[in-house]
């Protein structure tokens, strides 16, 4: 089972590295390249169809996008499943069977709202994360749940060390609920982060910004997964727009000079016509 291989790389000695992807041939790509496991960002998805993260873009409409990565690909698709396109427990477990039906082998499932802002109650959060592991068992799946505690977005807290508490408890209480990984978004500083793999005792995943630690360097600690959130689709984003001035000022030497061509793309293509 997809869902299984995928718990496993969160408990192997070499750290779980998650490149995002918001597409099928990204995710072909990843595959390609050796990577075992693909990861959505929700961000990417919403960013590429032109609205902004946050549940923006129609429940039916992220579905279709990660049924098609799922499809695209022989190894698990983790989704980043956001707070789960969903206010009820009863719209949360009808989302989380369509995501497995999708092909969906774990999920991020965030617990703050406006951005991180504000956070859920822990024990709304658990009651979530319970309702979404039994949907799972039901089926006799352990969907991999990699529970976001969102303590170091949040703007309630006034002492860093008052984030960290409530990350922790946020964390344990999650990891009780079924959680099988914490995702201490928003904490990047090397300190924090050996505090946190001392008192978590579950899989911690780090998101990769210019200012944590180096891949090295989080292996090092302990940390079991890294990934890259929407990034890698900003920097394409970038990149293109430089693009286009280069070309709206008569040059198209960035273009040209690292283009593939129609025969470099094929082998991420679907063959045939989509049915």
């Amino acid at each position: 089972m997809k869902a299984q291989t995928l718990l496993d790389l969160h408990h192997q000695p070499t750290l779980l590295i998650l490149p995002n992807v918001w597409n099928p041939i990204g995710a072909r790509l990843l595959e390609a390249k050796g990577f075992p496991a693909v990861a959505t960002a929700s961000a990417a998805i919403a960013e590429s169809l032109g609205y902004a993260d946050g549940e923006q873009i129609k429940w039916k409409t992220m579905l279709d996008v990660v049924a098609r990565i799922a499809r695209s690909v022989n190894i698990p698709v983790s989704v980043d499943f956001e707070s789960g396109y969903a206010e009820s427990l009863h719209g949360l477990k009808e989302n989380a069977a369509q995501l497995l039906d999708a092909g969906a082998a774990g999920i991020n499932i965030e617990d703050s709202w406006q951005d991180g802002a504000q956070l859920r109650p822990i024990v709304e959060q658990a009651r979530r994360i319970e309702a979404i592991r039994s949907v799972a068992e039901k089926r006799s799946i352990h969907l991999v749940i990699n529970a976001r505690a969102d303590s170091f977005l949040a703007d309630i807290f006034a002492t860093h060390q008052e984030r960290m508490e409530d990350a922790v408890r946020r964390a344990n209480a999650y990891i009780q609920a079924g959680a099988d990984c914490i995702y201490p978004i928003g904490c990047s500083d090397k300190e924090t982060l050996v505090s946190l793999r001392q008192r978590v005792q579950a899989p911690i995943n780090v998101l990769a910004t210019a200012q944590a630690p180096r891949l090295k360097v989080l292996q090092e600690i302990g940390i079991n997964r890294v990934s890259f959130g929407p990034y890698i689709f900003r920097a394409l984003l970038a990149r293109m727009s430089t693009m286009f001035d280069e070309i709206q000022q008569g040059g198209c030497a960035m273009v040209m000079g690292s283009l593939w061509s129609g025969a470099d793309v094929q082998p991420y293509l679907q063959s045939g016509k989509e049915s």
